[in-house]
């Protein structure tokens, strides 16, 4: 893609879209060069429909609950991303399943954040559930959708220490902040076209990779 075309974005949220805006702002920025063409929420009480509002951008509520079926919600959601042209979808705490009749319209092009490092920890409470494990290091992954529940593969991960002290309020919020970071990140390497995919493997083109190791608790500074 030419970097004088923007990549037209559909972001689906379900609650109050603190994802949304970090997107938004990058847009507005100049950081991102895409151009979020539709927020669609299935919940009506969604905060991410009232930044969306107030960002002028255009929102609509489809209320899942006012559907048989999950794949008749989602057709009705693939409708209105195939009207407004929609070619990367943006999933911002979005609470729903996404069907195979979903991942038919946009294959490898449908893209989520998950407050963990996955594989480990999928699914809900993920933050309580790493303190409990004991574990050392948390973090958030950005992945491509498939059909099962956070499995799909990764694009970007950041890695954040659980400290002795944490909560499972303190250690979302430092993760919330690696969230805001990344997610932008994905997003604009989609638009330059530097994601390649094969099969589980994403990787980005002219990307150095880091050969830094990560250590909690830190080991002793010694003395050369």
């Amino acid at each position: 893609m030419s970097l004088k075309q923007k990549l037209c974005l559909a972001v689906l949220a379900s609650g109050s879209g603190t994802n949304l805006q970090s997107i938004i702002d990058q847009c507005r920025r100049g950081l991102l060069n895409a151009e979020i063409k539709l927020v669609i929420s299935n919940n009506p009480d969604a905060g991410a429909l009232e930044r969306a509002e107030r960002a002028g951008i255009n929102n609509i509520c489809i209320n899942h609950r006012g559907f048989d079926t999950r794949e008749s919600f989602d057709q009705a959601v693939v409708s209105a991303l195939k009207e407004v042209k929609t070619e990367l979808v943006v999933l911002a705490g979005f609470m729903r399943i996404i069907s195979p009749l979903f991942l038919q319209a946009f294959p490898q092009r449908i893209i989520n954040i998950h407050p963990a490092l996955l594989p480990s920890f999928p699914g809900l409470h993920v933050q309580q559930k790493a303190i409990n494990y004991g574990a050392k290091f948390s973090g958030c992954t950005v992945h491509l959708v498939d059909g099962g529940v956070d499995t799909g593969p990764i694009i970007v991960q950041a890695v954040v220490p659980i400290l002795d002290n944490d909560t499972e309020e303190t250690l979302a919020a430092r993760i919330l902040e690696q969230e805001h970071k990344i997610y932008p990140q994905a997003i604009q390497w989609f638009a330059e076209g530097r994601v390649k995919i094969t099969k589980r493997q994403v990787k980005i083109e002219n990307c150095i990779n880091l050969e830094t190791a990560l250590i909690n608790p830190p080991l002793p500074q010694r003395e050369k």
